[in-house]
């Protein structure tokens, strides 16, 4: 099982380690999580310099409420040590979670959390970083369960749509929005994988990006189709996209009334030994919808969302 913390990921945005002036506006953004890249956005000659300016955002500015995260170097690269051994060695203390891209086996997981325990013991940094798995091989898909019982670090399950997209050999034009050919998401078996095997260790299921920055109706209907499979946040890799993801994956006014409102009828009812009532809609109220009403009540609560409006 997941380390047992709850941290918010309606939306993860990604901002490249190698530009300050980008990280210092997104950590001043409202926004629940953020991880500093030092992978795909970043240009080899840049890392070292990218390292640098990700460590003086961990150790100096103010995150707030934001979850403070780094994506780390494939493991097939020699970068992914130095990043390790740089960045952790540094900032440990200042770093929530770190993002693990390309995971493809169990023995992934098991190196990085090898290599933490060691930096995190010579450096004398108490706190544990978490793991956000971030799959986007086949191979990823095919050994999600080993994959994802590999340590009790691990946060969170994503879907890296882009790289993904390659190693299934999809046409790109195909991997955002609608396929050309294909009814329905072509993506979603791999994301119902993710969500079901994320739930069984107690872990988050997050989508991950989406390229045509200018459609936003469409990353609108990602948000929305990957919350209907039980899926709790979406990357952003545009301050733009930060509102919709946030809005889309927290519960909306209308859903925290009905819930506050419902909740007390059957309260009310459950006074007078009633154990279902039927509801203004017409709907049946009994215990079985208690949970899920509270979810709601919970959900509106931990992002800080008012309950009355």
């Amino acid at each position: 099982m997941s380390q047992n913390i709850k941290r918010r990921r309606r939306c993860m945005m990604s901002v490249p380690g190698s530009s300050v002036k980008k990280i210092e506006k997104a950590v001043a953004m409202d926004v629940d999580f953020i991880f500093l890249d030092l992978e795909d956005a970043v240009a080899p000659s840049m890392k070292p310099e990218a390292r640098k300016n990700v460590i003086k955002a961990f150790n100096e500015l103010d995150w707030g409420d934001t979850v403070r995260c780094f994506r780390m170097n494939g493991i097939d690269s020699h970068w992914a040590i130095e990043d390790l051994m740089e960045v952790v060695s540094a900032a440990g203390n200042n770093i929530d979670t770190l993002v693990i891209p390309k995971v493809k086996y169990a023995r992934d997981v098991h190196f990085v959390e090898t290599m933490l325990d060691l930096i995190e013991a010579e450096n004398g940094i108490e706190k544990k970083i978490g793991f956000e798995l971030l799959i986007e091989e086949v191979e990823g898909i095919l050994n999600i369960k080993e994959i994802a019982e590999a340590s009790d670090r691990v946060e969170s399950l994503m879907f890296g749509i882009g790289d993904y997209t390659r190693a299934q050999g999809v046409d790109i034009r195909d991997a955002f929005g609608k396929p050309r050919f294909y009814p329905g998401d072509i993506w979603y078996h791999q994301r119902s994988t993710l969500a079901l095997t994320a739930k069984t260790i107690g872990a988050d299921f997050v989508d991950g990006p989406w390229a045509p920055i200018p459609d936003m109706d469409g990353y609108r209907n990602e948000c929305r189709m990957v919350k209907t499979l039980g899926g709790v946040g979406k990357w952003a890799i545009h301050p733009s996209q930060v509102p919709v993801a946030q809005e889309e994956f927290g519960p909306s006014r209308e859903e925290i009334d009905i819930s506050v409102k419902m909740l007390a009828l059957f309260k009310e009812a459950s006074a007078q030994g009633k154990g279902a009532i039927k509801a203004p809609d017409g709907s049946l109220l009994d215990e079985a919808a208690i949970p899920m009403l509270q979810s709601i009540i919970d959900q509106a609560e931990f992002f800080g969302i008012p309950l009355e409006a």
